[in-house]
Order: structure tokens, then C-alpha cells, then sequence
């Protein structure tokens, strides 16, 4: 048998126990929110081979072992939730939410007398969010002087967040920024045989990131925000943690600030401080204004 037949049949033959499945999901869920049903065993399977390797265990039992029963879970829990966490993105995904910050958002900031806006992408995986976010806010400091801005960047995976500090990306994901934000924002090189694009120094300076688990009871992440990005990672959670992290957004969300989410995400039936202004766009009220009743599920 060649070495890579015997590689395929070890992995085949190696499964995780339905209790060692049960324990990484419990762990998973209460670590990230990150909800793990039966139907996921074959992926966290495949994710977590090279957490074998990178740990020196021979098979799952033996990985567990190490988690569970003896004491490696501290040590290993960031790099176990690094592999499983799922970190699809785009540059302007979603882009009536960009539409609705140019036209609207903005504009409102703008006119309430904001002259330096704090903005957080709260799930920015390896960076494309807050990068949009960026540009959107410097074409439009630069037509509304004086405006600064600072876009704050988290999430939970150490390594999305070494990609997003880079700012470096294949060419062709660049593709949906428009040519004139690729012209002032972007730079194009050539790196052995492939067209990388980094985002430019000057538009870099101004988005910092950091390292934050949605879980935790508070977000340290200094003053009040006048936007929070906060998009396609709540339907990873159950209704009752989606409205822990909602209701912890809004203690972060400057009145009159704005709050989006994805567009396949909703806000029913939970009691915020805030009213729709848009698809999956809010704004919050003013402190002690009433809040509209909870948007209730159609029956």
C-alpha cells in the first residue's frame, strides 16, 4: 500500500467518538455561540486533522483525551475555534448596506454635527469589511471636511485577523471595489506568479484590529460607535444568544448611531432600543425614547 493510500485509510478509519463529538460541540457552542448539530461531525472532522497534526496526536481519542481530560483545552481553545470557525467575506458583500451609509447614514451624521465618526466592524474575518467600511468613510471625509473617522475591526479568529493586519489579497478579489476606490485605496503588485492587491498604507492606518469573542459579557472596545457592521454571523447563534449579542451592540451604539446586519439575519421579536430604517439597517433611539414593540414572527 503506498504511503498515501495508507494516509487515506488511517483518516477513514479515525472518527470521532459520538461523546467526543458531543463534548467539542458543547465546548464550541459555549466558547463562540457558534452552534454545532450532528449534521456538522464530518466537517469538524476534516477541520480538525491538522490540530492533530500541528498537536502530535495519532487520532481524535487521543486529541480529546488532551482537550478534555487533561487540562490542554486553555492552551488549545483559540487555535480549536481558529479551524472551525467558517470566514466567508467579500469586499462590498451585501452593497445596499454601503448604498444606504453613502446616501443616508452619512449624510445624517453629517448634518447632527458629527465631525469624527467611530465605526466597528464586529465580525471582519480576514479583513474585507472594515476595509470597505474605510473606503467608503475616507471618499466621504474627503468631500466633507473636517471629518476623521477609525474603523475598529474584530473577531474572533487570531488568524483571519493576521490576514486583515496584512491587507494583502488576490487580485481578483478586489474586483468588486469600484475602479475609483481601486485607484486612491489599492495597490497592484506582481509577487512571483501571482497579482496580489494591497490595501494602501494611508487608508490601513486608519483601521485597527483586535481580537474579540461576541460571547463575553461586555465588548472593551472604548466610546460608544456611530456604526456597528455586525453581519451574517449571527445565524450561527440561537435566538437567545442573537439577542445577548444585539442587546450588547446596542450598549455600544451611540443615539442616533446605526446598526446592520445581514441580510439573511433578523432582529424579530427582540426588545432593542432601536427602529428600522432600512432592510436590515436600524438606527438607535434616543436615550428614553420609547421603543417601538418587538417585531413579532408571521404566523
Amino acid at each position: 500500500m503506498s504511503r498515501a493510500a495508507a494516509v487515506r485509510t488511517s483518516e477513514e478509519s479515525d472518527r470521532l467518538s459520538s461523546r467526543d463529538f458531543q463534548r467539542l460541540a458543547a465546548f464550541i457552542n459555549d466558547y463562540s455561540g457558534i452552534k454545532m448539530p450532528s449534521a456538522k461531525q464530518v466537517m469538524l472532522e476534516g477541520r480538525l486533522r491538522r490540530r492533530l497534526r500541528a498537536t502530535g496526536h495519532e487520532t481524535f481519542a487521543d486529541y480529546c483525551r488532551f482537550l478534555f481530560d487533561e487540562d490542554g483545552l486553555e492552551a488549545e481553545a483559540i487555535f480549536l475555534i481558529d479551524v472551525v470557525t467558517t470566514n466567508k467575506t467579500d469586499f462590498f458583500r451585501e452593497p445596499t448596506h454601503f448604498e444606504y451609509l453613502v446616501k443616508q447614514a452619512l449624510p445624517d451624521l453629517a448634518a447632527r454635527g458629527v465631525s469624527s465618526i467611530r465605526a466597528w466592524s464586529s465580525a471582519c474575518s480576514i479583513g474585507a469589511e472594515p476595509y470597505t467600511m474605510a473606503m467608503v468613510l475616507a471618499e466621504f471625509a474627503a468631500a466633507n471636511r473636517p471629518t476623521s473617522w477609525f474603523v475598529l475591526a474584530t473577531d474572533l479568529s487570531t488568524d483571519v485577523l493576521e490576514t486583515a493586519r496584512r491587507g494583502i489579497y488576490p487580485r481578483s478579489m478586489l474586483d468588486p471595489v469600484p475602479l475609483a476606490l481601486r485607484k486612491s485605496h489599492v495597490r497592484i503588485a506582481r509577487r512571483e506568479s501571482e497579482t496580489i492587491a494591497r490595501i494602501a498604507p494611508a487608508l490601513r492606518s486608519n483601521v485597527g484590529f483586535a481580537r474579540l469573542n461576541l460571547m463575553d459579557e461586555s465588548y472593551p472596545v472604548g466610546d460608544p460607535m456611530h456604526l456597528i457592521f455586525c453581519r451574517n454571523v449571527l445565524i450561527y447563534f440561537d435566538k437567545e444568544t442573537q439577542k445577548q449579542v444585539l442587546r450588547r451592540l446596542c450598549d455600544n451604539l451611540l443615539p442616533g448611531g446605526y446598526l446592520f446586519i445581514g441580510h439573511s439575519e433578523s432582529i424579530t421579536g427582540f426588545d432593542l432600543p432601536v427602529r428600522t430604517v432600512s432592510n436590515t439597517v436600524f438606527q438607535k433611539l434616543p436615550d428614553g425614547a420609547p421603543r417601538p414593540a418587538p417585531i413579532r414572527r408571521r404566523t
